[in-house]
């Protein structure tokens, strides 16, 4: 089809009188072309008027679609069932030129922020090679709006409290906060409403306050509101996590500082430009922090246990043996447990970030080797034995000391033979096993069953 362009040349040159075998020539087209042209005398080409092959089946389609749930391949089966002769090509044309099952299309729009305006925050799961093990980790990335400055950590779950302590190391990364802080409507931060009518939680609308900021939430379904934070997470993935395996948590978060700071320096194809030097320019618009930046911290309150441990998610930080039954404060800090007995006793552990219930003891809080904790009393199970069959006290002690069973259990099954068999039989039994140095009670069991038959159920001779 011959083009407006094409069109229009052809009918200035026929109205100079060239002729068409020239003008086919000069415009490299056939002559056919040039003589439809010319008797068409319109610049514009001719609508194509020819019937939708679908048209007649207009109703159909659209009843169809409402029961097949909008799957045109199953609208197509059943207009064949029906008789129709449409091919699956010419019946999704039809739907798309009439509008059927399409959804109106909008023009995307762009968002500008002046220096200092807005800081976008969100969180994103990821897959991270840590030491050999793939494992998910929730990814946690802010971005200066204006100069696209990138920040980001990753943590096992993201809760208030992680999320203080990332927008505070967020925060001194860029030395600065801005007047807004968007975020996605996450609970995390929500206390109700969403979009133009959220709340923040007063706990974080205090530390947006103490840091001159406040937390807007774009509309639900408005990603595009978003989209300075959102761009960055696959980046992320197929960039930074990409055949890399890390060893620890530290090393991820301290790898990932390094990262940001080296594309930060990158030059942007979509912003054209290097964002540390659109940062240069924004820098003296961030609101400056506060002369003393408070350490993030979430507060327990725990009893010691008998062991001398205080349980912090699942994990256990030991105290001194003084401490135990006492009430103590617990401060839960982003690298340290902070742990408090009165206002002048204190101890510090390094920070398990994972709930995985591991056991964290300190070398001064380990008793010296041969200075444990002793029982000195006897077990009830052994003053049972003294009381019913004091007899066999020697045959007890050897058995504390050379019985394979856990010393209460083989207490508790001496102590059940003592009761339930005859008095006479256990103890002739007894001493058989300490004269042979037999100390296996299932074995002593059979051997005082072999007695009680031998001796109690004896038939008489007829």
């Amino acid at each position: 089809m011959l083009s407006r362009s094409q069109r229009t040349a052809i009918l200035e040159l026929h109205r100079k009188s060239v002729g068409t075998r020239q003008i086919a020539r000069a415009l490299r087209v056939s002559r056919t072309a040039v003589k439809k042209v010319i008797r068409s005398d319109a610049s514009l080409p001719p609508p194509i008027a020819r019937p939708e092959k679908a048209e007649p089946y207009r109703q159909e389609i659209l009843d169809l679609y409402t029961s097949c749930e909008g799957n045109l391949v199953r609208v197509h089966e059943e207009l064949l069932a029906a008789g129709a002769r449409v091919s699956y090509p010419a019946l999704t044309a039809f739907c798309r030129r009439q509008g059927i099952g399409q959804k109106s299309k909008t023009a995307a729009g762009q968002y500008h922020f002046a220096p200092g305006q807005e800081m976008q925050h969100d969180t994103s799961l990821h897959k991270v090679k840590m030491a050999g093990q793939l494992r998910p980790v929730q990814t946690a990335s802010a971005v200066l709006c204006y100069s696209r400055m990138l920040f980001f950590q990753f943590y096992p779950t993201f809760q208030r409290f992680d999320c203080k302590v990332f927008l505070t190391e967020a925060l001194k990364y860029f030395g600065g906060g801005c007047q807004v802080v968007m975020i996605d409507n996450t609970h995390v931060v929500v206390l109700r409403g969403t979009g133009a009518n959220m709340i923040p939680v007063p706990e974080m609308a205090a530390f947006g306050e103490r840091y001159g900021f406040e937390f807007h939430a774009h509309e639900i379904g408005d990603a595009n509101r978003s989209g300075r934070v959102e761009r960055p997470f696959t980046f992320i993935q197929k960039n930074f996590l990409a055949g890399r395996d890390f060893a620890n948590w530290n090393d991820l978060n301290e790898r990932a500082r390094t990262w940001c700071d080296q594309v930060n320096r990158t030059y942007k194809k979509h912003i054209r430009a290097i964002p540390t030097a659109l940062f240069a320019a924004e820098r003296s618009h961030l609101k400056p922090l506060p002369i003393w930046v408070p350490e993030v911290y979430r507060l327990h309150h725990r009893i010691v246990d008998v062991e001398a441990y205080v349980a912090v998610q699942t994990n256990r930080y030991s105290v001194p043996v003084a401490w135990i039954g006492r009430q103590v404060e617990v401060r839960e800090t982003r690298d340290r447990i902070e742990i408090q007995c009165g206002l002048r006793q204190s101890v510090c552990h390094e920070r398990v970030i994972e709930s995985i219930g591991k056991r964290v003891t300190l070398p001064e809080h380990r008793p010296v080797r041969g200075q444990g904790i002793k029982r000195t009393d006897p077990r009830p199970e052994e003053k049972t034995l003294g009381q019913v069959v004091p007899e066999i006290s020697d045959y007890v002690t050897a058995l504390k000391k050379r019985g394979r069973k856990y010393i209460t259990l083989a207490l508790r099954q001496l102590v059940r033979m003592a009761r339930e068999y005859p008095r006479d039989a256990f103890l002739a039994a007894v001493a058989e096993a300490a004269h042979y140095g037999l100390y296996d009670l299932d074995r002593l069991e059979r051997m005082i069953l072999r007695r009680v038959a031998s001796e109690y159920f004896q038939l008489e001779d007829k």
